[in-house]
């Protein structure tokens, strides 16, 4: 098992000027950090791959599609757009020696079409995931897509549902990731929606209700470290924490105040998860 930081407490596009703080991240602890793709090239993450690489660390990738590249769409020229995108990420994050690509990549973030999802939406969605998992397989990279919770995305809300469609495109470079935050609003159960998904399980996400330092809100962890111990999971338990350092990725995301100091966030959060999990 290992454990790891989403550098977007800190940034959306970590450059050399953010290197401090993963190397700080690597003195406290870790075994690796999450980024979020969406800006950079291959020569980018390359010299950024090589760095993580000289600390010994780990790395995986959350991302994500616009309205403009809608795999869901009837559009096929949308389709594409979003596979392409997709081809586009996987050859960065190779660069990168990623081995995961994480997030709401089944759709387009916070796009709603003001209706309950189709069978067709979700048909064509499976369908273009299948294409993007062939691409992914000669890179040796696991997508994995994250249901999201209703106020963020209307195809896949569940692990009930996310099963589906993990099912649906039946392939061994796609599975599921799990995200307590969304868990908390969507399930009935943590512990129950955690073996849901466990024969799918690749990645993890540790975010406590109100996206701040895990332990200090209502996320039911006991059932959360319990269902991991009971199903064996050995993959990335990756804590994910907002602030509004950069304005306008906060505004994106609907984050309009800083939830826990960004230090307590990452040491805290490191120390909770080895307790939970008796690390």
């Amino acid at each position: 098992m290992k454990i790891g930081m989403n550098m977007l407490l800190w940034t959306n596009h970590v450059t050399e000027e953010h290197y401090p703080i993963i190397d700080t991240l690597k003195e406290t602890g870790y075994d690796g950090i999450e980024l979020y793709m969406g800006d950079g090239d291959l020569k980018h993450y390359k010299k950024l791959g090589d760095h993580v690489s000289k600390l010994d660390l780990g790395v995986t990738v959350v991302t994500g599609l616009a309205p403009s590249e809608n795999i869901t769409s009837e559009d096929p020229k949308l389709r594409q757009a979003g596979l392409d995108r997709l081809k586009w990420a996987i050859d960065n994050a190779q660069a990168l020696n990623a081995d995961i690509i994480c997030g709401p990549i089944h759709s387009p973030f916070a796009f709603f079409s003001r209706q309950p999802p189709t069978q067709d939406e979700r048909k064509r969605s499976a369908e273009m995931l299948r294409k993007a998992a062939d691409y992914a397989a000669q890179a040796d990279i696991m997508l994995c897509p994250e249901a999201l919770n209703r106020f963020e995305c209307y195809l896949y809300n569940t692990m009930t549902e996310l099963k589906t469609l993990v099912e649906a495109v039946n392939h061994p470079n796609l599975g599921a990731m799990y995200d307590t935050h969304h868990s908390n609003i969507e399930e009935k159960s943590q512990s129950g929606a955690i073996k849901t998904i466990a024969p799918y399980l690749k990645h993890f996400h540790i975010s406590e209700n109100d996206r701040g330092t895990p332990g200090s809100g209502q996320v039911l962890w006991s059932q959360v470290f319990s269902a991991l111990k009971e199903i064996n999971y050995d993959g990335w338990l990756t804590i994910e924490a907002f602030s509004t350092i950069i304005p306008e990725f906060a505004n994106a995301i609907n984050v309009w105040r800083d939830y826990s100091p960004s230090k307590e966030i990452y040491t805290k959060g490191l120390q909770f998860i080895k307790d939970g999990m008796d690390l």
